[in-house]
């Protein structure tokens, strides 16, 4: 891709145009990372990009962007411009074509607005970007009250920056940040769903949001997580002290190449504790916290507009985070449901969290309980590799064999007589044709 996108700058250039990279992968390739694309920054305007190269895409055009193929990769090609006006906080009302100067200062962050020509091996810095990495500092371009009523999501996308490049805050910067966190609530909830996810995918996830609870962001969005800060937890089995820190804890200890929805269910899993929390005898008991904390987090992905298929293995996993408390005795048909979970892996490792996400005294009873998580898993593929879920078994009698047998009408009975030879399957009682006959004949025929 990269020796794509430097052919792409020169073409521009031989056919007598400026010619940059621009944005984010100049950042990265100053902070020595391995840009995720690489979108170039130009004095061409639209129609004449689309001239000069074969697969062109007018994504966005009236801004001043085409996305090109290359080489089967994809590139997005903006003339350099000016905004003016965004009256829904979002997109600039008017676009002026301009130059590349006056383009940098439309950017959001100085360490965003650096242009680099990897022809001549160059930087273009008008806004002192790279002396900003060079000092640690988030800096807002120009006007920091501006920057932010141009697009509102540029106040979460500050908190990800700062926290995935370990910055600090340049004092304007911050200052706007916690004055306008109110805005946030006029993004998109796909858009914030987005910049959310992206904070809970990189390693400064819990720092990230602890920033979004300080500067009144996280209240604003998820005011249901910012009520577990003030949920206290057992102490003698968290010393960490409230729900919100352990949330923080045990989202930090999910692995970096986790799913989106293992992600979502860690920082969810204990929702419910607010709700359900209450002293028994001077103990703080949870009653049942999972089965609300699922309700509570399905309008939460509700809200942010989540697909379906997210929904429901994220619902799932924070309802099932605390079978693990009696696994070990809970009946082998039983286990196997939840073995036959597509989501069950990623069960253990939310469970796995969850058992780091504390503050013990007892480190041998944490360990012991890693050790189980282990095991569990290593039953689990056992389970798996001999075939012995129930997905993995073939249907003894379908629904019209059933009717047949017993001669009854179609019926919710159906499922729990399949559901009942299921089981007798699972546990090696019924295992032919004939014997799954005689089994419902038995327990459910006209006596």
């Amino acid at each position: 891709m990269k020796n794509t996108s430097v052919e792409i700058v020169k073409k521009l250039k031989e056919a007598g145009f400026e010619a940059y990279y621009a944005g984010g992968c100049v950042r990265d390739l100053i902070l020595n990372l391995e840009p995720e694309d690489y979108d170039i920054a130009t004095s061409a305007l639209p129609e004449q990009i689309e001239d000069l190269f074969d697969k062109t895409y007018p994504i966005g055009k009236s801004f001043g962007v085409i996305l090109i193929e290359e080489n089967g990769h994809h590139f997005e090609i903006a003339t350099f411009r000016s905004d003016s006006g965004y009256s829904d906080g979002r997109r600039p009302d008017a676009v002026m074509f301009t130059h590349a100067e006056e383009d940098a200062q439309r950017r959001d962050f100085t360490i965003n607005g650096i242009f680099y020509d990897p022809v001549k091996k160059e930087f273009m810095d008008f806004v002192e970007g790279k002396k900003d990495l060079k000092r640690g500092l988030l800096r807002f371009i120009g006007n920091p009250d501006e920057r932010i009523k141009e697009d509102f999501l540029r106040i979460l996308r500050a908190v990800r920056f700062k926290n995935r490049f370990d910055l600090e805050y340049e004092k304007e910067t911050e200052r706007a940040l916690k004055l306008h966190s109110s805005l946030v609530t006029q993004v998109s909830a796909e858009r914030i769903r987005e910049e959310l996810t992206k904070i809970l995918r990189h390693p400064s996830r819990a720092e990230a949001i602890e920033d979004l609870k300080e500067f009144g962001i996280l209240e604003k969005i998820l005011p249901e997580v910012t009520e577990m800060e003030h949920t206290p937890q057992p102490s003698d089995y968290h010393s960490e002290g409230n729900v919100f820190i352990h949330t923080k804890l045990v989202t930090q200890n999910v692995p970096l190449e986790s799913s989106d929805e293992l992600l979502w269910a860690a920082f969810l899993h204990d929702i419910g504790k607010p709700a359900t929390m209450k002293y028994c005898n001077d103990l703080i008991k949870f009653h049942d916290h999972q089965t609300v904390g699922a309700e509570i987090a399905r309008k939460i992905l509700n809200r942010f507009k989540f697909s379906n298929s997210a929904k429901n293995k994220i619902v799932w996993m924070v309802e099932s985070h605390h079978v693990f408390d009696q696994f070990k005795d809970m009946r082998l048909v039983k286990k196997f449901k939840y073995f036959d979970n597509p989501e069950f892996t990623n069960l253990c490792e939310l469970h796995r969290a969850d058992i780091s996400g504390t503050i013990p005294e007892d480190f041998a009873g944490r360990k012991l309980a890693l050790e189980e998580v282990d095991l569990i898993l290593d039953n689990f593929k056992y389970a798996r590799s001999e075939k012995l879920l129930p997905s993995q078994r073939s249907e003894l009698l379908s629904g019209k064999e059933i009717i047949e047998v017993l001669g009854i009408e179609p019926g919710p009975l159906i499922s729990e007589i399949k559901e009942a030879l299921h089981e007798e399957q699972v546990e090696d009682r019924v295992k032919t044709k004939e014997e799954a006959v005689e089994f419902v004949k038995g327990k459910f025929g006209k006596s």
